[in-house]
């Protein structure tokens, strides 16, 4: 059982469900291990008009006229650059309605995007694309400057390949890999997110869903970091309280759909090297199903790493019992049984000469035991016929 088969793709390479407050659409994603960053509110630099130089001398001199006094000031947009490094650039082209309108991370946003090349070639028109700010349901590079927008402004976004779909490129939508985007973003409205606690149980596992399928796709691409994100807010949702009436059969499926996310989540967690938390995520779906045959097989993965070779053989035991015909289970295992044997072996050498090779000596002391035993009873031996000969010759001595 390989982690890739515990990431499902979902509706193709880089294309998946985001979700609005009251609707889903399909967003583009990003392929960036980073966090986003926080941006507060930028203002262009704007320079300003400086008067001509006069002449320092003491008389009067004629002065050519400028050419440009009478024009008005340039009123082209200038670019912002959103990070400081020339890699995320914005331009508005039509203002919004006031700053006031800028939305927030963890709101739902529409925008209208249009995505093209460098060259102009045209990768994708979406009119209604939904997602949630900030949750890393889109591209990198739309989550950092949708939030610098206001509401019906229009702004064009030059993204590097670093903050659009990175050295993988995407399949779907069709971007080559290292490509830099040109993005024709419209900020269509902006809503709060839904209380989960007002969420029905369909709604809510509907919602888990789409963010584990996103993480999935993080997977997929590498994108380990981003990955975990998308699967705790899946856990976030599905553990949510709620005010309304649910089944047993939707409290089932809610249940199931947490273990999927933890099961997906302790698998990107050992990709980081995270090994304690990823132990903590095998725990807590063993805790809801003990016989969960990919927990068992992850967390026996996780304790070898941690050197509890020992345990982390009994736990694969307990989960090639239940899948005794998987290879991936029997690999493990083999290779782990191997190990302690090889470890065993290295600590009884370590032992042996720690206490000065005690084989050998215990066979010294094996033959200078039976060196003295041959001598005693030599001795006695001799010892016999010594008083043997001394009766005898009494009883010699009396016939006479």
């Amino acid at each position: 059982m390989a982690d890739s088969k515990d990431v499902n793709d979902s509706a193709g390479d880089n294309r998946e469900a985001t979700v609005s407050g009251k609707k889903s659409g399909h967003a583009s994603l990003l392929d960036s291990g980073e966090d986003f960053e926080m941006l507060e509110n930028m203002d262009d630099n704007v320079d300003e008009d400086l008067p001509p130089l006069e002449d320092a001398g003491g008389g009067k001199k004629a002065t050519k006229p400028d050419a440009n006094a009478d024009q008005a000031p340039s009123t082209e947009p200038e670019w912002l650059d959103v990070l400081g490094n020339g890699q995320l650039r914005k331009k508005v082209l039509e203002p919004g309605t006031g700053p006031d309108t800028r939305p927030q991370r963890g709101q739902n946003v529409t925008i209208h995007l249009k995505t093209t090349l460098t060259d102009g070639t045209v990768v994708e028109e979406q009119p209604n694309l939904s997602f949630t700010l900030g949750d890393g349901d889109v591209i990198q590079a739309l989550d950092l400057t949708v939030q610098l927008m206001e509401t019906s402004e229009k702004a064009l976004v030059e993204a590097g390949a670093k903050y659009a779909y990175g050295a993988l490129g995407s399949s779907s939508p069709a971007v080559p890999p290292d490509a830099d985007l040109t993005l024709e973003v419209q900020l269509l409205s902006t809503a709060d997110a839904p209380d989960l606690e007002l969420m029905s149980p369909s709604e809510k596992i509907n919602l888990a869903n789409r963010k584990r399928e996103r993480g999935n796709v993080h997977y997929q691409r590498g994108d380990y970091a981003f990955a975990v994100n998308s699967y705790g807010i899946a856990l976030q949702i599905t553990e949510a309280s709620s005010r309304v009436d649910i089944s047993q059969q939707e409290e089932d499926e809610l249940l199931d759909m947490k273990v999927k996310c933890l099961n997906n989540m302790a698998a990107a967690q050992l990709k980081l090297d995270h090994y304690d938390a990823a132990l903590r995520s095998c725990v807590s779906v063993l805790a809801h199903q003990p016989d969960n045959v990919k927990a068992l097989f992850r967390k026996g993965k996780v304790l070898a790493l941690q050197g509890e070779v020992a345990e982390a053989i009994r736990t694969l035991k307990m989960a090639l019992k239940l899948e005794p015909s998987n290879k991936t289970i029997h690999a493990e295992l083999s290779k782990l049984v191997k190990k302690h044997s090889e470890q065993k072996g290295a600590e009884q050498a370590m032992y042996k000469k720690m206490l000065g090779n005690p084989t050998n000596a215990s066979v010294q002391k094996h033959r200078a035991k039976s060196s003295w035993g041959l001598s005693w009873k030599w001795l006695f031996g001799a010892t016999a016929v010594a008083i043997g000969g001394v009766a005898l010759s009494v009883v010699i001595a009396a016939r006479n």
